[in-house]
């Protein structure tokens, strides 16, 4: 009877353990864009990068530009957003207000720039004036008239002349004016815009970490956006072994570990985009290649602090 017991016991272990090992085959990540990982043994003429690691390239700490009450929040974690969305709005209400105010004066301003009225009638006026002294010259030369009167017609006349140069100086001022409400509606325009914070590239949503309505200070983040669709893998080379050996622009071979199963990778052919002028103090440069992101659906298959190796090829 007990070995009976006993036998059933092995079985139902057994069993157990097989199950087990289907599971965790089924957790592994669904894309075959991992394919079985390559021989770690790199060929004779191969260097291979140490500590090589998947990096961001941008990632950045959205900030907000003024303080104020964050009345607008379009963001959650794990979103997507493009260049230049618009992620919060900051209270704008008094801003938009200034910026009304400022196009109203501008408009104001433009008008009396174009305005030539006063120079025609100053044109108009001299024309007059001008006829009139030689009028009273023809009638003094004929002693029709003293010399006094002829001589206050051309004064009148070269009055009227004055007033044209005033006229057209009085335009310019009007300009002048004109070009500084276009400056003070541009200032205000700006100052609505400062209160729309914007992703500065487009990204995914690692962190939020403030809420609509909660009040924020100038320089405070909002939010952390992260690049995804291109990442930069990086490690150190051996400065001493492989002295001028290694410069920007040598093919490698870069291969991504799958977080779940090491035995599976991906391989991605590129070059090295950028090799250190600096030796540390272990001796070792470093360098790192910028990839192209993959996808499996909806989800990047290389993600940050992933493990990597980078081969490098210098006599190719």
């Amino acid at each position: 009877m007990r070995s009976l017991i006993l036998f059933i016991a092995v079985a139902l272990l057994v069993l157990t353990a097989s199950a087990s090992q289907q599971a965790a085959a089924q957790i592994e990540t669904p894309s075959s864009l991992f394919a079985p990982s390559p021989q770690s043994q790199s060929s004779r003429n191969e260097i291979s990068a140490e500590n090589s690691e998947v990096l961001f390239i941008n990632k950045v700490r959205i900030p907000a530009e003024v303080e104020g009450k964050l009345i607008e929040l379009n963001i959650e974690e794990g979103s997507n957003v493009d260049e230049g969305a618009i992620v919060g709005v900051v209270d704008d209400t008094a801003a938009k207000l200034a910026l009304e105010l400022k196009r109203a004066e501008e408009e104001e301003a433009l008008l009396n720039a174009a305005n030539e009225i006063n120079l025609k009638d100053a044109i108009s006026s001299e024309e007059l004036a001008r006829a009139e002294a030689a009028a009273y010259k023809q009638l003094y030369e004929q002693k029709a008239i003293p010399y006094w009167e002829m001589e206050k017609k051309r004064l009148e006349a070269e009055r009227a002349n004055l007033r044209i140069d005033l006229a057209e100086m009085q335009m310019k001022i009007e300009k002048a004016k004109y070009i500084a409400k276009r400056s003070e509606r541009e200032i205000a325009d700006f100052e609505v815009r400062r209160r729309r914070i914007t992703a500065p590239f487009s990204g995914y949503i690692e962190t939020r970490t403030a809420q609509e309505g909660e009040w924020v200070q100038a320089g405070s983040p909002i939010a952390t956006l992260v690049k995804l669709d291109k990442l930069r893998v990086e490690g150190d080379v051996d400065a001493l072994a492989y002295s001028g050996q290694i410069v920007a622009g040598t093919p490698v071979r870069v291969v991504i570990y799958n977080e779940v199963n090491r035995d599976r990778a991906i391989t991605i052919d590129s070059k090295l985009g950028f090799v250190s002028s600096e030796v540390d103090s272990a001796d070792r440069y470093r360098v790192w290649v910028e990839i192209d992101n993959q996808k499996s659906g909806d989800h990047w298959m290389i993600k940050p602090g992933m493990k990597a190796e980078i081969m490098l090829n210098p006599g190719n």
